[in-house]
């Protein structure tokens, strides 16, 4: 079985800085895509930023030159760095790995979801 727990994420002040983490376990042989996607209040959810296995990235417009995300493949962990965040990144953060196990792919994996809020 497999399980993705992420951490970090709350509230922060217009301007400020955010980690969000994500870290997978159980029967992992191999991570392929990751990513990092959002749902505010109302709204559908979106992706945010992404990491192919060859660590290609793809950012959404609205947040190309604040966010960054990395991965670290030791860990099995993938980062969202969230800079300069503006009232409109209030959301509720969702991570997901693409994994291989034993026996092959196994799918795209969630994590539980972080609030993030920032206040104006």
């Amino acid at each position: 079985q497999v399980q993705l727990v992420q951490s970090g994420g709350g509230l922060v002040q217009a301007g400020g800085s955010l980690r969000l983490s994500c870290a997978a376990s159980g029967n992992i042989r191999r991570i392929d895509a990751m990513g990092w996607h959002r749902q505010a209040p109302g709204k559908q959810r979106e992706l945010v930023a992404s990491m192919a296995s060859g660590a290609d990235t793809n950012y959404a417009d609205s947040v190309k030159g604040r966010f960054t995300i990395s991965r670290d493949n030791a860990k099995n962990t993938v980062y969202l760095q969230m800079n300069n965040l503006q009232p409109e990144d209030t959301a509720v953060y969702y991570c997901n790995q693409d994994l291989f196990g034993d026996w092959g792919y196994t799918g795209r994996w969630w994590g539980q979801g972080t609030q993030v809020t920032v206040s104006s």
